[in-house]
């Protein structure tokens, strides 16, 4: 580690340099570098596979792949609800409600941080089309009740897994949850495209109604059949996928190694509270969190502060919720956050990427435990 170099949360996983120019070397004889391309497809069909998938339709970025989803489900109620948690990426909101639909926040679970089933009910009204949870830092969500909830209601159920790719629920790809889910590839996540993001589903009528909705709605070439929008994946991003899934597993179990260091010295620290993992699913070690209680000896914001003075980056994920984000505070109905805004405020993310090495996650941790010689003042 140089001198003086900055520590964030995370850090892009990127295949060896001669593997990338080597595959990318084709594009100079075809030139096709965009439009659903050959490295499209076959990434398509490999992401498929290893997502246990029987469908997928591969976007720009996580953040389209979930407004589409939501505008290929043609919810036609006025006004319409959507049960969503505040207590995520601002994307989340942004997606329905350029959808035209109105947010309805619900608490989430002190335990894990994912969305309280138990409070989506009283949330439901005549109004309300479909429920929105997210599986956070891949933490998965109570799919069973949740999907009873549904059916109950007649409502469609759309998770955001951006934070869960390559996770097993029950030994099932978590991707087959719900009528649909969708994936972040950005350069932060644990798996990368450069840029990029996916939407799983299981009815193949949805296919062709993505692949439509990415392509500005062109259905061939002189008729246009939907009002759609430019959120297909090149070909650069689709090859950097295919490099990166061949060292997946190898990156996961780096970063598990120091995932698991954390948990074992951090544990016992007093006032540091780890979230909960659901023990039916598996780990991806994309991140971890740390939830600061009222006993521990310094505040979120000191510790904080004092990681950044040894240029160590940590992040408050999610803080503020997006219920009070500016462009949100007031505007949408919402229960009663107490454990959202209290997670929120006492939340704190440590690097975690692979590459970063066991002596930086040690010295992270004695910064935590308040360790004398890293406390001069």
């Amino acid at each position: 580690m140089c001198k003086g170099e900055r520590i964030n949360v995370t850090r892009s996983s990127m295949p060896p340099y001669e593997e990338y120019i080597e595959a990318i070397r084709p594009l100079w004889d075809t030139h096709w570098i965009t439009n659903m391309g050959r490295y499209h497809m076959e990434l398509e069909n490999q992401l498929k596979r290893y997502l246990g998938v029987p469908e997928i339709s591969l976007m720009v970025n996580g953040h389209m792949s979930l407004e589409l989803a939501i505008q290929m489900m043609e919810f036609q109620k006025e006004g319409g609800e959507v049960i969503t948690t505040p207590y995520s990426f601002i994307s989340t909101t942004h997606a329905i409600v350029r959808n035209g639909l109105k947010p309805v926040f619900c608490d989430i679970k002190w335990s894990d941080a994912t969305i309280d089933e138990d409070k989506i009910e009283e949330l439901i009204t005549d109004k309300t089309v479909a429920i929105l949870p997210v599986h956070v830092y891949g933490n998965i969500c109570n799919v069973e009740k949740i999907q009873e909830i549904a059916d109950k209601y007649n409502l469609k159920v759309i998770y955001d897994a951006a934070h869960a790719f390559g996770i097993k629920y029950k030994n099932k790809g978590i991707g087959n949850w719900g009528d649909a889910s969708i994936f972040s590839f950005h350069a932060t996540k644990v798996f990368n495209t450069i840029e990029g993001g996916a939407v799983t589903f299981q009815e193949r009528k949805y296919y062709k109604k993505l692949y439509n909705l990415k392509n500005f709605g062109i259905h061939d070439e002189e008729i246009v059949v939907d009002i759609g929008a430019n959120a297909k994946m090149n070909e650069f991003c689709a090859i950097m996928g295919l490099c990166n899934l061949r060292h997946i597993d190898m990156a996961m179990q780096e970063r598990k190694e120091y995932y698991t260091r954390y948990v074992q010295e951090l544990s016992d620290v007093k006032g540091i509270r780890l979230l909960d993992r659901n023990r039916d699913s598996d780990n991806n070690y994309a991140y971890f969190p740390i939830v600061l209680e009222q006993d521990y000896i310094y505040g979120r914001d000191r510790l904080y502060e004092r990681l950044k003075e040894d240029n160590i980056f940590s992040r408050k994920y999610f803080y503020p919720l997006i219920s009070d984000q500016k462009c949100y505070r007031d505007l949408y109905s919402n229960g009663a956050l107490i454990h959202a805004k209290e997670i929120s405020d006492n939340v704190l993310i440590l690097p975690l990427y692979e590459g970063m090495g066991v002596k930086l996650v040690e010295k992270i941790v004695k910064i935590i435990q308040g360790r004398k010689e890293y406390y001069q003042n």
